[in-house]
């Protein structure tokens, strides 16, 4: 039997911060697992990045969806605001930063390999 994940209101980014259990990622970026399948499958979890976090430069195995929940996360020359969706193909490489903080959905096909 599968569990079924319910989550009421992803945009209620206040209860989410206060009820996911958040786990170091990089300096200044927690992520919360909503789910992971198994260490090469799919995943998908909630970042809380702090003002001033940057996540290093990595490489995409697997499609990756990216939906802004708060704030604005910078990536090159591309900012991505609040009701953002960022789907990055496989074979794709940036760094991400958010100069104010943000909150974001993350879901991956395939992890990612920091480079």
């Amino acid at each position: 039997m599968h569990n079924i994940i319910w989550l009421e209101n992803i945009f209620d980014v206040e209860t989410l911060l206060n009820q996911c259990q958040w786990q170091p990622l990089v300096e200044g970026v927690r992520f919360a697992e909503i789910y992971r399948t198994d260490n090469n499958g799919p995943r998908a979890a909630f970042l809380h990045y702090a003002p001033g976090a940057k996540v290093p430069p990595h490489q995409h195995q697997g499609l990756e969806h990216i939906l802004i929940l708060q704030g604005y996360q910078i990536d090159g020359d591309k900012t991505y605001a609040t009701g953002a969706l960022v789907i990055h193909p496989a074979g794709t490489q940036h760094a991400l930063e958010s100069p104010e903080g943000c909150v974001a959905l993350g879901i991956w096909e395939k992890p990612v390999a920091f480079v």
